[in-house]
């Protein structure tokens, strides 16, 4: 009974951030969440292929070109023609600011949530999210995607992002 509760709770918590980031990172980057997940994306590896953009959004390549025509009529994003077919998509100077702006909205409810935590606390939730992340990357197995609105930034300086340790140690034969 007590683990049931355990997984009730954490399914309820998830459904609540997951609202808070979507709507602090949609309404600020004035995007669907596909797309403002695309923004962010781009934010960490410009000229992406538009097909392994989608692929880290989870979208089709169909999907993801539509997307990106929309990314672009908003005057957040550009394709370039590469070599052959390939055609890469790179934020514009109003794309780069609506990513910090999302980043920021997003990052504000959530710290707002953290304030019940004193120090302590916090300390042991940050070890228990690095756990339940490492499981998580082994159930879905790419950084990218589990990453994809993430402030990697904030996530690496001066520690150690759980989700790329997981899968360092997987592509080691560790996990």
């Amino acid at each position: 009974m007590h683990e049931a509760r355990l997984a009730n709770l954490l399914g309820a918590a998830s459904l609540a951030v997951t609202d808070l980031v979507l709507a602090g990172a949609t309404g600020a980057g004035r995007a669907s969440p596909s797309g403002a997940a695309a923004l962010i994306v781009l934010a960490d590896a410009p000229d992406l292929g538009v097909t392994e953009l989608g692929r880290r959004v989870r979208l089709t390549q169909s999907a993801a070109a539509r997307m990106v025509d929309g990314l672009e009529a908003a005057g957040l994003a550009r394709r370039r023609r590469g070599e052959g077919r390939a055609v890469h998509v790179r934020l514009t100077e109003a794309g780069e600011d609506a990513v910090r702006d999302m980043l920021d909205a997003r990052g504000a409810p959530l710290a707002g949530v953290l304030d019940v935590l004193d120090d302590e606390e916090r300390a042991a939730f940050t070890v228990l999210l690095g756990k339940l992340l490492a499981r998580l990357y082994a159930e879905i197995g790419d950084a990218d995607v589990m990453c994809r609105l993430c402030d990697r930034q904030c996530c690496v300086t001066g520690a150690v992002c759980p989700v790329g340790q997981a899968e360092r140690d997987a592509a080691a034969g560790g996990v």
